[in-house]
């Protein structure tokens, strides 16, 4: 920016901020949302798995729109997307308000039809977002472009940090006020981008035609957006087991898109790009989908301790905000890849230390935790620009979209179900809780659990408490006060172990960003593409 006049100077500085101050938004969208999971939960009945649906239909549909727009935006204009962002953030704020009052009257389907419906008019906002953001910092930083999307995306860590503290000082307000916070980010980048001048993508001005971004993508790309496609129809719509003829329609438009895609575009896309969409899937579950979840994972252990769990999350993301800002310094040190695998390791040891850990030792697990997540999400998307700009907004876009869209559809629904699955396990490991039943309770010398089998998206199976009758069991035993609070406290160590579970993911990440860096290495180093 130095050797540009004073007013582009002053033009990029406040695209910037107003980009900052979106995505800004998005976060604040997400941290209420995290801090309410567990009320709404109470207030409408749902397990784990079924909570994590409801978080994840404030997420994949961010997929949706920012594969639309990053299609359309050179067409359209950036400024066209930011105001459809602004108009999905008011109405979240507006259905949001509308829920709360519609539970307060007692009539709990419109409630939660307003609550289900509202978030996902928020994720396709937040979608929007993204698709005009970041393809906007790459262009305007195009020398620069890991350090400066770092730097974009500590606006991420930013919103939860000031979003979250304005909701523990909230208190227990009314919590529709608590959504409703978010409104106020979005007037503001509304306000200051509304009157800017968008600059022309990369791609378009190096005369990169629509047809070459595609082919960057290829059939490869689109053959999993459509496998994700197919799976999020099926579950969205919810066909029964019998109904084969819409299960084969959702799979014959999957085939389909990838058939015309492939017929225009005539190539399989770039291998690295393929690779790279691979890799988002299991770091956005390990950042955003531990994310969701780790204020309810740790809501009981903290409160014995005396503070209220969205620390943790408010905590490790003021160490990415700080982290993110001095991005540039840390990549003049290491290579972005190097750096994702340091970051790697850090999150499997973060991880690992806080299913086990305790009161204010949770503090230091969570550090080890927010270290390693710091870069993952912009260091990989700086990647992604600097390997395939020919790919413009749609490259870049993608890579975010998928990993939303498997968060938003596998991640946060599969932690919940690793959380059902650890309760099961602590419960039937408990030597306490076998001698406390009767014998006729148990089986193979463990208690006898009556459970219920349960599936996501057909594909994923796996077992949760039936609580109601389990509640029946206790009836039946000597001391049922003490035995019921062992169950419980036997269900908070598991939910909390679940964590343990997680690792798998930074694990298949770091294994990945090993063979990029073995790859570069034959290339003779790791080197950005500049389109000219």
């Amino acid at each position: 920016m130095e050797n540009l006049p004073k007013a582009d100077k002053s033009r990029k500085r406040i695209l910037f901020l107003g980009c900052f101050i979106a995505l800004l938004t998005t976060a604040f969208g997400f941290i209420t949302r995290v801090f309410l999971v567990d009320t709404w939960s109470e207030a409408f009945g749902l397990n784990p798995a079924q909570a994590g649906k409801l978080m994840g239909i404030g997420i994949w549909p961010f997929f949706v729109a920012i594969i639309f727009f990053s299609l359309l935006i050179d067409k359209i204009g950036y400024k066209v997307a930011m105001v459809f962002a602004f108009l999905g953030h008011l109405t979240w704020g507006v259905m949001g308000y509308f829920a709360y009052q519609y539970l307060q009257y007692g009539d709990l389907d419109t409630a939660y039809d307003l609550l289900y419906w509202g978030s996902l008019v928020f994720a396709l906002g937040n979608g929007t977002v993204e698709a005009f953001i970041n393809p906007v910092v790459a262009t305007m930083f195009n020398k620069n472009k890991t350090k400066w999307l770092n730097i974009l995306h500590a606006a991420w860590p930013a919103g939860l940090v000031l979003a979250g503290i304005i909701v523990i000082a909230l208190g227990n307000v009314e919590w529709w006020i608590k959504i409703a916070i978010t409104v106020v980010p979005a007037m503001m980048y509304y306000l200051m981008l509304i009157r800017q001048e968008f600059p022309p993508n990369e791609r378009v001005a190096a005369g990169v035609s629509y047809k070459e971004m595609l082919q960057e993508f290829g059939v490869g790309g689109a053959s999993l957006v459509a496998f994700l496609v197919v799976l999020q129809l099926n579950d969205f719509f919810n066909p029964g087991p019998e109904d084969y003829f819409v299960r084969y329609m959702f799979i014959g438009i999957g085939v389909l898109m990838v058939a015309a895609f492939g017929w225009y575009v005539k190539t399989w896309g770039r291998p690295i790009l393929l690779f790279l969409c691979f890799i988002i899937m299991p770091l956005a579950t390990t950042e955003l989908g531990t994310d969701s979840w780790i204020q309810s994972i740790m809501h009981d252990i903290s409160s014995s301790k005396g503070f209220d769990a969205g620390w943790v999350l408010i905590y490790t993301s003021a160490i990415m905000l700080v982290l993110r800002l001095f991005a540039g310094s840390i990549l003049r040190q290491v290579s972005p890849l190097v750096l994702l695998v340091i970051s790697c390791v850090l999150a499997i040891l973060g991880l690992y230390f806080l299913s086990i850990s305790t009161g204010w030792l949770i503090f230091a697990a969570a550090t080890l935790y927010g270290l390693g997540k710091t870069f993952f999400w912009p260091t990989t998307l700086g990647v992604v620009a600097e390997q395939t700009p020919k790919g413009g907004a749609l490259t870049l876009n993608a890579v975010s979209g998928i990993g939303m869209l498997t968060v938003g559809m596998l991640g946060a629904p599969i932690i919940g179900a690793f959380q059902s699955n650890s309760q099961i396990e602590q419960l039937e490991a408990s030597h306490e809780l076998a001698q406390a039943f009767p014998s006729t309770l148990l089986k193979n010398g463990k208690v006898a659990l009556p459970l219920k089998e349960e599936t996501i998206y057909s594909i994923i199976d796996f077992e949760t408490l039936d609580m109601a009758q389990v509640k029946g069991v206790l009836v039946g035993v000597d001391h049922p006060e003490g035995v019921n609070a062992l169950v419980e406290d036997l269900k908070i160590k598991g939910t909390q172990m679940a964590l343990a579970k997680v690792i798998i993911f930074p694990v298949i990440m770091l294994v990945c960003y090993l063979i990029l860096i073995f790859y570069f290495r034959t290339k003779g180093g790791y080197r950005p593409i500049v389109l000219k």
